[in-house]
Order: structure tokens, then sequence, then C-alpha cells
């Protein structure tokens, strides 16, 4: 994948318990910023979603979209399969467990529908991830 941003954070809590947080897809509109619903439209033989909608809204931006998700030994892989304002989207979760927690590296890249620079388009990739990293670790710490 090429263009793509990554940010990491740990996160004091097993492997498990943070993609169980991840997994619950309909438990995003309580504490995903501008998530506002969620369906699961496929599931998976593991009986977890292989494809989920998303309705956001996060002030200028509204979007429906459709991703498809790769649950892989160490995470999550996931890309889009139809959006209003994106072409595309490439993004995955990686679990590394360690001494003090697990390290959660999230990777993203999307190319939107109207042409961005390259740069605010990293920037504002930085800013979804550094938001949905602090909310994770506070959702899955506080739910312990």
């Amino acid at each position: 994948m090429a263009d793509e941003s990554t940010q990491s954070i740990t996160i004091d809590a097993a492997p498990e318990r943070i993609l169980a947080v991840i997994a619950d897809f309909d438990a995003y509109p309580e504490w995903a910023n501008g998530v506002k619903r969620t369906e699961v439209l496929e599931t998976g033989e593991d009986g977890r979603a292989a494809q989920v909608r998303f309705n956001i809204d996060q002030g200028p931006i509204k979007d429906e979209y459709v991703l498809a998700y790769e649950w892989v030994p160490d995470g999550v892989r996931w890309s889009l399969v139809k959006g209003n304002m994106q072409k595309s989207q490439h993004g995955s979760y990686r679990l590394v467990p360690g001494g003090s927690g697990t390290e959660v590296t999230y990777t993203l890249s999307v190319q939107l529908v109207v042409p961005m620079i390259g740069l605010f388009r990293r920037k504002a990739e930085k800013m979804i991830m550094d938001t949905a990293l602090k909310e994770l670790k506070r959702r899955v710490e506080n739910a312990g």
C-alpha cells in the first residue's frame, strides 16, 4: 500500500480484549467519534463481521460507506467496498503484546472522490488515527 499513515499506542489490556472492542461494531456509536450508525451486513465463518456499513457525521464530513474486514492472527485489516465520499480506504490494526500491555498500530490510507493534496490528506489521516486510538484505549481500559 503506497502513501499510508501509521500511528501506535500502548493499551493496558490483552490483545483479545482489544479485538473484542474493535469487533463490537454495534457499540461504535457509543464511543467512536463521528460514528452515528453501523450495520453488520455480512458475517464470516468465524462469527466476526466480514462487511460493515458505517454512517459518519463529523461536522462538515458526512459519509456512508461499507468496509470489508479480514481478521488475521495479529489483528484486523479492512478495505473499502463502496462509499459516497471515498474512492478507496485501506487500513489495519496490528496488535503486539508486550510487558506493559499491547502495542496497537493503526495504518490508514484514504482516497476521497474529491482530490486532496497529499500533505492535507496525510494530516487528516493522522488526526483520524490519533482520535481513534485514544478513543479505543479509553473504551478498552475503562470497560475493564
